[in-house]
């Protein structure tokens, strides 16, 4: 139904005479006439009877105009939320790896209830595929997601994406190993012998892993998966196997990174939206705080902008 005869209607409802409605719309009585008949066809009903010499609403009729007082007030609702020049309102449904949620959105929450109290936000945790998926589907408004130079995320060109910040990752073995040098191949060679640890919930790990032992010419034995740095950490510890660990982050005591260089192995970190979904102010201001929030961070993108 359109909206615009709905109001027709809804004016009628509430002064009684098309001539009223007609004169307070700016129209004739006329095309107040065609436009309640052309809503009864879509209605599938008559809203008008016959009332001496005038007309009024049928109970069809005045069921239907109380129903054009909500209709009318969530399209009026949602244009002024849609509105690029609208105050930020509404909730931000947001899916995202842990670290991104830790490092960028949590710290923002605190922030927006001051500059955009309007807006709330809606934090699901969730590994690169499984967040793109939802947004896919609608199910969230933003997707925090990572990717690494050696194993790019095709499934993002889908979508709009802001590049965040890029991490080098290195090996992480015990401490009591012996030192390794030289490309990142000859580091993984060197514990071609080892069991190895992968990740449960993103094949990319896994993915660079094999293209950098295939340079060394062996097949890395993964026996393990784990999602959480900290349970990698362990499996290291107890001597269980070798595993993928970032650069930037300071392992536990009897746990040592080895630099891979030669190529170098890097997780890019990205903001992504539906193509033309960043214009909502909601979803605006949401960007607009985390992107700054990463531009602190080191290895943040020089500059920000589609990918």
């Amino acid at each position: 139904m359109e909206t615009r005869r709905l109001e027709v209607l809804l004016e009628l409802a509430r002064q009684g005479s098309m001539r009223n409605v007609a004169d307070s719309l700016g129209t004739t009585t006329s095309t107040v006439s065609q436009q309640i008949a052309a809503l009864a066809r879509e209605a599938g009903t008559a809203l008008l009877e016959p009332a001496g010499r005038r007309v009024r609403l049928t109970p069809a009729g005045r069921r239907l105009a109380d129903h054009a007082v909500t209709i009318l007030a969530a399209v009026d609702a949602a244009t002024a939320e849609l509105d690029p020049g609208a105050e930020p309102a509404g909730t931000v449904r947001v899916a995202g790896f842990v670290t991104a949620v830790r490092k960028i959105l949590m710290p923002i929450v605190g922030e927006l209830a001051v500059t955009h109290p309007g807006v709330k936000l809606e934090v699901r945790e969730h590994e690169p595929a499984e967040a793109l998926a939802l947004l896919a589907a609608d199910s969230v408004d933003l997707a925090l997601t990572y990717d690494y130079n050696l194993a790019p995320d095709s499934a993002g060109a889908a979508f709009d994406s802001v590049h965040l910040w890029s991490t080098p990752w290195s090996l992480g073995v015990p401490e009591a190993a012996a030192p390794v040098a030289g490309s990142a191949f000859e580091v993984l060679s060197a514990f071609r012998d080892l069991d190895w640890i992968g990740n449960s919930r993103n094949k990319a790990d896994e993915d660079v892993l094999r293209l950098l032992a295939s340079m060394g010419d062996f097949e890395p034995r993964v026996r393990h998966q784990a999602d959480s740095l900290e349970l990698v950490e362990d499996l290291i510890l107890a001597g269980m196997g070798v595993g993928l660990l970032p650069a930037d982050r300071e392992p536990r005591a009897g746990v040592a990174l080895v630099p891979l260089s030669g190529p170098d192995v890097r997780v890019r970190a990205y903001a992504r939206t539906r193509r033309g979904n960043s214009t909502w102010p909601a979803l605006a201001a949401v960007l607009n705080q985390i992107t700054g929030k990463a531009a602190a961070l080191p290895g943040a993108a020089a500059v920000h902008g589609k990918a």
